[in-house]
Formats: C-alpha cells, structure tokens, sequence
C-alpha cells in the first residue's frame, strides 16, 4: 500500500500535485509538471522555506491566473523577483505568454491608467516581455501580479535565464488552437460541398443535417480558436479603447450568430465556412509574425555586442573577463565611469552609484559596505570591489539599452496606437455604410457580403508590420559589420544626420599601439603610487600608462576625484597625488609640452607622460566619402596635430582645440539650434553629454569600456570605414518603408473596392489578408538585403 502511495506520487507534480506530462521538468530529484512549479519550488528551496510542503503533499498551484499568490508576500522571494528596489521605487520583468498583438503592447503599456501607483511599463514584444516601475510603498508585488491576471495577462513567474528559455519556445496553445481550427475548417468544407456545386436541393435532409454539424464545428471555433480576439477586444474596450483585433472579433461573432440564425431557422446554409476558415487563417498569420518577430530576435540576441571590459580580480590580480564567463561568487573590479554587469555585493571601497541608466534618477546613491549594487549602476568615485550575487544577465542589460523604458506616458502615443485608432474606426464607417447601401438598395446577400469582406480584407496588420520588420532587418544587417544600433527608432535619425561631429583622441585615434614615454625619473615607489591612482580610472590614457608603468602592487586610495577629459586626484599612501592636463595643476610649472598626463606628487611637479596616438587607417579615404557632409571635429586636445588634421579633412571642416565636455555639449546644442541634424562620434567617456544631445551619437569602442547609455549605438573601431554605408542603407531603409506602405495602402484601397461592392467572399477576402502580411514581409526582407549587398554590408 505505501509503494502503491509512491508510486502515485511519482505521477504527480511535487509542487502541485497535477498528473506529469511525459516530458516533465526536473529539480533537485523531485519532479514538477511545469516550470511555474519547479520555480516556485526552487525560490522556496533556496531561501529555506521548504517547511511549506511538510504540510501537504502538494500544497502548491500551478502559475496560473487565478492560483494562489501568497509567495509573493515572502520578502526574500520578492528579493529574487526585482530588476531593482530603492526607497519607494522598484523595477520588475515578466514573461508574459498572452502577448501576441499591438493591443497587448498598448493595454501593458497603459498600467499606469489602471493603478496610479504604477510609474511606466515598457514591453519587449519579441521576448513576450513587460519592464514594470512601480512603487512599492504604494502596491505590492503580489498586488501587481493580481492586476496583471485580472486583465488577462498572467506573467509566468521566473528569473531571467527561465524567462529567456521560455521567450524563444514555441507557442505550443496556438500550435494546438491552428490544429484544431484546420480540423474544423476541413470538416465544414465537406460538408460545404454540396452547396458549392449546387447539390443540396436533391437531398432536403442531409442539407439539414449538414447544417447541423458546420454549426456543431463552429462553436470550438468560436469559443476556443477565436478566444483570444474576444479577450483582447473586451479588455480593449473596457479602458475605452478599439485595438487591432476588435473588428476581426465582431465579425467572427457576425458570422456565428448568422450562421446559427441561418440553420436553427432553416433559411440558409450559413456561413461556417468563411467562419472557420478565418479563423484557421487569422491563427495562421499570427504564428507567422511571431516565427518571423522570433527570427529577428534571435539574430539580436545572439549577435548582440556589450563592450563591458570586466575585470576580475584573482589573488589580487586583475585580469579581463567576457561578461557571459562572469559567475557567481566572482571578485570584480569596478573603476571610475564602468558599469556593473550584474547583481553584486560591494565588498571594499566608497560606492556611489549613478543608477540613471536603471532608473532615470541622475543624482548618485551612496552604497555602503554588504549593501546590494544593481545591474546597469555605474560607479562615480573611485574603484570599488564587488563579489557577484546572480549570473549576469546581458539580456537584461542589453534590454535597458534597446529601451527607452522611462519616458513620460505622454510621449507613449505608438504607430500602433494611432493606426489601430484611426484606421479601425475607418474601417468601420466604410463597412457600416456600405452595409446600409446595400440594404437601403434591397440586396441583404450584398450587404452582408460587405459587411464582412470590408472588415476582413482591410485588416491594419499590414500597414503595422513595414517598419518593424525592415527597421529590424537593417539592424541586424548593421550588427554583422560591428555597427549596434540600440532600436529601431534610431535608424530614423540616423538616416536624416546631415553634420557629422567627430571627437579626436580615442575616436580619430587609437590607444591600442601607442607609443609611451616620460619625461622625468621616477623611483619604483612613485611608480606605484600613479599607477594606483590611475588604476581607478577607465580612461584609455590611463590603461596605458599602467600597463607601461607595470607595477606589482597598488595601494588604497582616500579622497579620489576626477575631472572628465582633465585629470584625475587623490591621497595615496599618505601621498597627495594628481595625474592629467596641464590647465588643472595645483600651481603653475614650465614644461615643455602641454600636452600628455602630467604628474605631480605632494606639490613637486614630477614630468609628464607623452602618449604618442596612432591615426586610425583609412581616414583620408573616409572623409572623402563623407565630404558631402558639413564635417566638424571637437578635441579636448591641444592644437599639434592640426597639420595632420587639415591632411585628412576638406578645407571646409572646422577644427576646435581645448574643448571641455561642456563646450562640445554647448557646440551640439548651437548647430541644432541652427537647424542641422547632428551626427555625433566619440569615445563614449568625456563626450557623453554631447553624445546624448546629438540626433544620433555613436560611441567607439576598441576593446575597451567606452561604454555610455547616452548614446545611439556602438560602434567597433575596426568598422569605422563602413560609417557611409551605415549612413546610406538607413536611407535606403526609409525607402523601402514608404515603398511598403504604398504597397500596404494601395491592397487596402483595391480590396475595399470590390469589398464595397459585395463581389468579393469573405473568405477570399480571409485567403487575401495572410497573403498581404508574407507580401510585405517578403518585399521588406529582400529589398534590405539588396540594399546591404549594394552598400556592401554582406558577409
């Protein structure tokens, strides 16, 4: 009888106790019949909480809408679950599966409407992903879970490696609801058949009883296949709101309510056909965008490039590490202007953390030691130590970079928004009136027929899906050649920049073979005490000058200050120390060349570093290419390369010396003020504020952190070359947009022509609407890669 019990057990979920799929999820030797389950169990196993299950057998539910929520309570669960906390604020990301329309994105979008307490929600449609910042004072996790599920919009609750697991699996509820609409739909059709040829006058009872069953197939098809139009039109218009999926939802309710009229009545066949038909269709398109959306994403995702040098320290070494090696447990070094790459515990030094790439909140938050530090913070002192807490999530990091996520809600009006909104509204006073036409002219078949071809043939999927799917396909054609643009709406801007700014050192120039050398003697003691100073800064002159310098021990530092793009200071040892330009010495001295890092240790001026810069290759040939653009070029540097400069660049460019990151901002902002589109390229560390004015700023990075939220998109030294192919397939990609919209446009014109008229099917006009969404999905895809094989951005 107990092996029997066991054996039993063994058949059912630990967590849940539902019966075991075959393929069931396993963990820590117990079994569980899905991944909601086994998570649960894992954040209860982990925090010590297991004594739940000492209760019952199986005291858990399954992630379900209307299961228990009372983990979420458990302040050490809700400490897993969070992207971020601070005083009143949080951050947390679902994986939601509901998601599947621009209906879904506007509703999750608008959280705000429906509790106040809720800041902003951004969704990541590829990923089935919503970002949601909340204050936690005012609504509780669990309540934000409750509000998610009452709209029909479970999250499954799990960390971010599950969530990426699950967002790139295949929709297995609308695999199944397309199974189950073809087998109706096939049925429908034989049984349809005597009516297409004529037939069914000869046999009064089977055409009655063939009514019967097409009626039968219709309900599954209604209620179960077409479910998801009816919650998500009845959700839409709750918030007074008509999406994309309210007209295919009334006419599916039309053709069933006719179609059950027509039978039960005995005066027609109905419409069972064009009924399940649509819907079979309808399914069909939807798992083709997201086939197509996930394509995307994984190019994306997997290509993606975050240049994040992190440094590790082993036995008091530092060594770089790519951040998907970085672990748990792992010792990181975090200098001066870096981000953290994962969730960490600051374990030596004074942290103050700019959290405005998480949060939007510029104003440093002071962290003391054993205190969490967040992902995506970046360190605005001096260098500080940090032991890993959770995996690093370059997903989550990338995510924060695509997405604009802390926007005012005014700004949130979308392409979806406006088209869902004006364009239905359209469609449904053309098909009403042609409706009432055709009735007034006493023909109710013609009526009907446009009624319902109206609706179905003008679907707006079409127009919504250009841009995306072209914008997108250009981004991952930037991506092969090293060019990270951070979302589609920058390419936009990209493609309208009519003056390009360059910042010199760093950009121009790369510190990657530069040639070092000191114009004073320095004892092995004062060797050390620079190269701790400057080993807290992420400035590529300071990397190189420790890596000349070559030191084998560092000492703590008291005091550390930096002046971005001018110098850097700080007591070491007991040592006043200050390393950088010439302009910020504590007093003044003669030197010999103004330029390089000069050194000055307890007020005794001890030379200075001349770090000999190597010019980019190909620069002459590349400014050639771009001459027909107005060239400027902004340097922190003195004017001894001016010579050089004038050799590479037309007579036309204007060259500035001496600029400080505030008279770059200043420039940007005057030549915007002037009516140019700015392009702005620099090294990402003092360039950020005029990185983040500009219409499009692009930060260089060799292989080094240079690294700036500010910034549009990142791009490899190495590809700088390509910059006007860059530029021109952007512009080509504007071109195909409006070439698809015109194809858009012109298939809705010419099916509400005939649709008006009451001579086209509904389910022609079914069969018309998937074929519209692979047209454009097909025209946008080869025009790209025919505009990249032409710029030369293929591999």
């Amino acid at each position: 009888m107990h092996d029997q019990k066991n054996l039993t057990a063994e058949k059912l979920c630990f967590h849940c106790g539902e019966n075991l799929p075959k393929l069931s999820f396993n963990f820590d030797e117990r079994k569980f019949c899905c991944a909601g389950c086994r998570w649960v169990y894992k954040i209860l196993a982990e925090n010590n909480l297991c004594n739940y299950y000492q209760y019952n057998n199986t005291p858990g539910q399954q992630s379900k809408a209307e299961g228990h929520l009372e983990y979420l309570d458990e302040p050490s669960i809700i400490t897993q679950l969070l992207d971020y906390k601070h005083e009143t604020s949080s951050i947390v990301t679902f994986y939601i599966p509901a998601i599947h329309c621009s209906s879904c994105i506007w509703l999750l979008e608008h959280l705000y409407k429906i509790n106040p307490a809720i800041f902003n929600s951004k969704i990541d449609f590829l990923k089935k992903q919503v970002t949601i910042s909340f204050n936690h004072e005012e609504i509780s996790l669990r309540k934000l879970v409750e509000i998610l599920n009452e709209i029909g919009y479970a999250p499954l609750i799990s960390l971010q490696d599950v969530v990426k697991a699950h967002s790139g699996s295949v929709d297995k509820a609308l695999v199944l609801k397309i199974a189950v609409a073809g087998f109706l739909m096939g049925n429908v059709m034989l049984f349809s058949f005597p009516e297409y040829f004529g037939l069914s006058g000869l046999e009064k009872h089977f055409q009655y009883l063939f009514g019967w069953l097409n009626l039968a197939f219709s309900i599954p098809a209604t209620i179960y296949c077409g479910r998801d139009y009816f919650v998500s039109a009845i959700t839409s218009l709750k918030h007074k709101h008509i999406n994309l999926d309210t007209p295919l939802a009334l006419i599916i309710t039309v053709l069933f309510f006719r179609t059950a009229f027509e039978i039960i009545l005995n005066t027609g066949p109905g419409f069972a056909d064009t009924l399940t038909g649509l819907v079979f269709l309808l399914l069909m398109g939807k798992w083709l965008k997201q086939r197509t959306y996930h394509h995307i994403s994984f190019d994306r995702d997997y290509r993606s490039y975050f240049p994040i040098a992190v440094t590790t320290l082993e036995n008091g070494k530092e060594k770089p590490v790519p951040i998907n090696e970085i672990k748990t447990g792992d010792r990181l070094w975090i200098r001066n202007g870096e981000l953290v790459p994962a969730d960490a515990i600051l374990m030596k030094g004074d942290a103050w953390m700019d959290m405005s790439f998480v949060t939007g909140e510029s104003e440093p938050i002071h962290k003391v030691l054993g205190e969490i530090i967040y992902a995506g913070g970046r360190q605005t002192t001096a260098a500080i130590e940090l032991e890993v807490i959770k995996p690093v999530s370059q997903s989550y990091l990338t995510g924060l970079w695509n997405n604009d996520i802390y926007k005012d809600p005014v700004e949130r009006d979308t392409f979806n928004d406006s088209i869902a909104k004006y364009f239905s509204i359209t469609v449904f006073v053309i098909a009403f009136a042609a409706t009432a036409y055709w009735l007034f002219r006493g023909d109710s078949h013609k009526a009907w027929s446009a009624l319902t071809a109206v609706i179905i043939v003008a679907c707006p999927c079409v127009l919504a899906l250009s841009t995306p799917f072209t914008l997108s396909a250009i981004l991952s054609a930037f991506d092969r050649k090293g060019f990270y643009v951070k979302n589609t709406d920058a390419v936009e801007a990209l493609a309208g920049c009519n003056t390009i700014v360059f910042d010199k050192t760093g950009t121009l120039t790369s510190t990657e073979h530069a040639r070092i050398s000191c114009s004073g003697l320095l004892e092995d003691e004062e060797k050390v005490l620079i190269a701790s100073l400057l080993r807290n800064s992420v400035h590529p002159l300071s990397r190189q000058i420790i890596q000349d310098l070559n030191v084998d021990e560092f000492h703590e530092l008291e005091g550390y200050r930096e002046v971005l793009g001018k110098g850097l200071t700080a007591r070491v040892n007991g040592h006043s120390v200050y390393a950088g330009h010439l302009s910020l010495l504590p007093f003044t001295v003669e030197s010999p060349g103004e330029s390089g890092v000069h050194i000055v240790i307890d007020h005794v001026y001890k030379g200075y570093f001349d770090v000999a810069l190597q010019w980019r290759a190909g620069l002459t040939q590349l400014m050639a290419k771009l001459s027909k653009y107005e060239l400027r070029i902004l340097s922190g540097d003195t004017d001894r390369d001016l010579w050089m400069l004038k050799t590479i660049f037309p007579d036309s460019t204007e060259i500035s010396f001496r600029q400080s990151p505030h008279d770059k901002l200043n420039t940007i902002l005057g030549l915007q003020q002037g009516g140019q589109k700015v392009l702005m390229i620099g090294d990402g560390l003092n360039d950020a504020g005029a990185l983040k004015q500009s219409n499009f700023g692009i930060a260089l990075t060799d292989n080094i952190n240079n690294f700036t939220p500010g910034c549009d998109a990142i791009l490899k030294g190495n590809a700088l070359h390509y910059l006007p192919n860059f530029i021109q397939l952007s512009k080509d990609g504007l071109k195909v947009v409006k070439m698809s919209f015109a194809i858009a446009t012109a298939y809705n014109f010419v099916g509400i022509y005939f649709a008006v008229q009451g001579t086209l099917y509904p389910l022609i006009a079914a069969i018309l609407m998937p074929i519209s969404t692979i047209t454009i999905i097909c025209f946008t895809t080869s025009a790209t890669r025919f505009f990249a094989r032409k710029r030369g951005l293929t591999n």
